[in-house]
């Protein structure tokens, strides 16, 4: 009795509705302008650090750290929305960098190496910002070990 009650019900989970399918937030407008906000936001602060405005440059960089989590939380995040999320790592490496902080420097520049080494397709420009982490990593090496 208990094989042809275990079979029907199998057969009948089995029967349920397909899974909806997933919707692609990359393509809803809360992305394209959360993006295009943090965009923004990492040239306000760049051009502010530039001009020596740290403390400027680093309140924009700490409320861009929402944004930034915000992006990369969607299942896979565009190209505009990585560069976005790079251009505020980089700025606050640099940032780090120049305040004798290397080890939290090299982090950030991590997480950018491992995004654009293991980006597909690669172009110029990935290839650019590899090497650039790359070469940021190395700066922070050479101090790490004086």
């Amino acid at each position: 009795m208990r094989g042809p009650v275990l079979a029907l019900a199998a057969a009948l989970a089995g029967c349920g509705s397909a899974p909806a399918p997933e919707r692609d937030e990359t393509k809803q407008a809360w992305y394209v302008q959360t993006g295009a906000q943090l965009a923004e936001m990492d040239h306000q602060a760049d051009a502010l650090f530039q001009s020596g405005r740290r403390d400027e440059a680093a309140a924009l960089i700490e409320k861009g750290q929402s944004l930034e989590n915000r992006l990369l939380s969607v299942h896979q995040p565009t190209l505009e929305a990585l560069e976005a999320v790079s251009d505020l790592d980089d700025l606050y490496g640099r940032m780090l960098l120049s305040n004798h902080h290397y080890g939290w420097a090299r982090l950030l520049f991590q997480k950018n190496l491992a995004r654009w080494k293991h980006w597909t397709p690669q172009t110029e420009e990935t290839l650019r910002r590899w090497k650039q982490a790359e070469a940021s990593i190395a700066d922070c090496d050479k101090h790490l070990t004086d």
